[in-house]
């Protein structure tokens, strides 16, 4: 097995385990003499085969650290001119913080477990006692930001004697010379966080009985609103009804890992059971436009009506225009519940801001992800 079977064939274990990555998350490299190969756009880790592995020069990346600032558009442009084979696909937007790290396997996941506890009230200190031997970075966005950030960072330290990266409120970095080690080294710094949140953080689900709810009229009120019609999932496990049961306002504190926003948008409807839901919807509607009014400059407007419902007593209900779609926000908001959960018996859940959580929902770089 060659350096780039053995990365397909790590990169497919993490994709398959749905704790470390959700469609489409997360990126896997080598470094192959000058020639980073990493994830391509579009590839997902548990699917991903050799041709999902955009070869790049390692040097034109490391070039770009230069820049103070670049663009989105200017890093996608000089990424693309970057690479030695024009055939393949746009390289990840991570693919310059890949490019520097002095190891031959990289390995990057958004990890339930340590976004969990980062996302808890007491996250930085928790994390800081748990991966003591770890860079540790305060959440910035993705892309040129973040590796430039970590660039700086990395000044004052020795690759050699630290495990991983942390990212708050993002994701895990780990690497070694041997594909084999960077992927233990991932399941071992995971089970750090998830031996963690066993012993501290272990949920306590009731049994809820599940009351009736007319679920094909929301249905047609979201249709309605979001002017096609949309496919529902309905999540009634324990997990969600216990979820549906917490109060609004611990219902609204945003998502897991910030590219789930592009999928869930920030928060869901909310339905108590005794709320009118023509007034809820409403309400989204109005809070959403604000929300956008708040912090757009040149930006279009998305469709403005609720992504996922949170019904008290009856569950979490998923919309979207197809099976794949309302697949995906299923999984997503069933990860997020159980985080969510797990964060507040830590101190409570607390996501990036509103400010962050509109440049990463509006940045064309993931709005282009619902695009391919």
């Amino acid at each position: 097995m060659d350096d780039l079977e053995l990365r397909v064939y790590t990169s497919n274990l993490l994709g398959k385990d749905d704790t470390l990555v959700l469609h489409g998350g997360g990126n896997t490299s080598v470094k192959i003499g000058d020639t980073l190969y990493v994830k391509g756009s579009g590839w997902d880790l548990a699917s991903i085969k050799k041709e999902g592995f955009t070869p790049v020069s390692i040097k034109k990346l490391l070039d770009l650290l230069e820049f103070e600032s670049l663009s989105d558009s200017d890093m996608v442009k000089l990424q693309k001119e970057a690479m030695t084979d024009k055939n393949f696909p746009n390289p990840s937007i991570e693919a310059i913080l890949h490019a520097f790290v002095p190891f031959k396997f990289v390995d990057h996941t958004h990890a339930d477990s340590v976004v969990t506890i980062s996302n808890s009230i007491n996250g930085k200190k928790i994390i800081d006692e748990l991966y003591k031997d770890y860079l540790i970075v305060p959440y910035v966005m993705p892309g040129f930001i973040l590796a430039k950030k970590v660039y700086e960072l990395s000044k004052s330290i020795d690759f050699k004697d630290i495990q991983g990266i942390i990212l708050h409120n993002h994701g895990i970095f780990t690497f070694d010379d041997n594909g084999k080690k960077s992927y233990e080294k991932m399941i071992e710094s995971v089970q750090k966080a998830t031996d963690f949140l066993e012993e501290n953080a272990k949920l306590d689900l009731k049994e809820i009985e599940k009351k009736d709810f007319n679920i094909q009229n929301l249905a047609k009120k979201i249709s309605d609103v979001k002017g096609y019609d949309v496919v529902y999932k309905i999540n009634d496990s324990k997990l969600a009804l216990n979820y549906s049961k917490l109060p609004k306002d611990k219902l609204t504190r945003g998502v897991l890992t910030p590219e789930h926003i592009i999928r869930t948008k920030r928060e869901p409807l909310v339905i108590k059971s005794d709320d009118d839901i023509d007034n809820n919807i409403d309400e989204f509607i109005k809070n959403y436009q604000d929300y956008f009014n708040r912090f757009a400059k040149d930006e279009v407007m998305l469709n403005p009506a609720p992504n996922y419902a949170v019904i008290e007593d009856f569950g979490i209900v998923s919309f979207g225009k197809n099976e794949k779609e309302v697949s995906i926000i299923n999984d997503i908001t069933s990860h997020t519940a159980k985080a969510v959960m797990q964060a507040d018996i830590l101190g409570g859940y607390e996501s990036i801001s509103l400010k962050d959580s509109f440049d990463m929902e509006y940045w064309e770089l993931e709005q282009a992800k619902l695009k391919g």
